[in-house]
């Protein structure tokens, strides 16, 4: 499962509306190489789903990822800051066994 935090749902609600997206868009997470420690986290809206998607709804947020990034993103919260210290969407993962100092990407 992928949760989604009150902090992200708020968040993503308001770039789906203001972007004008439509019921049928949904939030696509995925993991890539890259970043100073290994792997990154992808996050974007799409609306085309595919053979291999693992599909999840929480907090009235539909997440999809591929199944390999699912292996990385497995009980992964997906959160929201719009503080002074990295505004933004983070991941609260809890299968990294390090993260950078910005918080892009980690290692397992």
């Amino acid at each position: 499962m992928i949760f989604v935090a009150d902090s992200a749902k708020n968040k993503i609600s308001e770039l789906m509306t203001s972007s004008s997206l439509d019921e049928g868009h949904f939030v696509r997470v995925s993991v890539t190489s890259g970043g100073c420690s290994g792997l990154t986290y992808n996050l974007d809206f799409d609306d085309t789903s595919l053979p291999d998607d693992q599909v999840f709804e929480d907090n009235g947020v539909k997440v999809v990822t591929d199944l390999k990034s699912f292996l990385y993103l497995c009980n992964t919260t997906l959160e929201f800051s719009g503080g002074l210290n990295g505004k933004g969407f983070f991941f609260n993962n809890p299968n990294a066994s390090r993260t950078c100092g910005c918080g892009e990407s980690f290692a397992v």
